[in-house]
């Protein structure tokens, strides 16, 4: 009764519920060649996984569930820590403060994703309005920063926010 009415006749002529479901199974799931090949680009898809500045949190994590779910369908089961680390090491670079905060938090390894996806949901207006203050002082920040400045050996974003404070704080 579920199938579509194109795909009935096919179907037609297995008399038992097994076969049928058996056959349906293999004509609309794919076989093992298939299958692998999908789990394939799905771990390449999951092992690149990165969010640009103007995707919104829920699209980042909305994007990163729908790949973690068709590996689980597939059978690979992903770590709550390794998601976590994932999340957290794929956020734009003006969520960098954050990102250190809570990747040093302890249990960050357990907590579920949904979790942290509340807890930075609530900040997330406060990096929106940092970006959006401090957009037109980026290129400035990195022209005018001094070569010999102790924010050097911080990640890239970390340093834009560094610089960006010395500038606000000195201007």
């Amino acid at each position: 009764m579920a199938l579509p009415n194109e795909h009935q006749l096919t179907f037609s002529q297995y008399t038992d519920a097994n076969s049928m479901f058996a056959a349906i199974e293999t004509r609309f799931g794919g076989n093992e060649a298939t299958k692998k090949t999908q789990k394939t680009l799905l771990k390449q898809q999951y092992e690149n996984f990165s969010a640009s500045s103007t995707e919104s949190l829920d699209s980042i994590f909305n994007r990163l569930q729908k790949i973690v779910s068709r590996l689980a369908i597939l059978g690979v089961v992903i770590s709550q820590e390794d998601l976590n680390s994932k999340i957290l090491s794929s956020l734009p670079p003006e969520w960098n403060t954050h990102v250190v905060v809570w990747m040093n938090k302890p249990k960050i390894e357990t907590m579920s994703i949904d979790d942290l996806y509340n807890n930075f949901k609530i900040v997330e207006q406060k990096v929106k309005k940092f970006v959006g203050a401090s957009s037109g002082a980026q290129n400035l920040a990195f022209m005018t920063a001094p070569s010999t400045s102790s924010t050097n050996n911080l990640p890239q974003g970390l340093q834009t926010y560094y610089v960006q404070m010395d500038l606000k704080i000195g201007s």
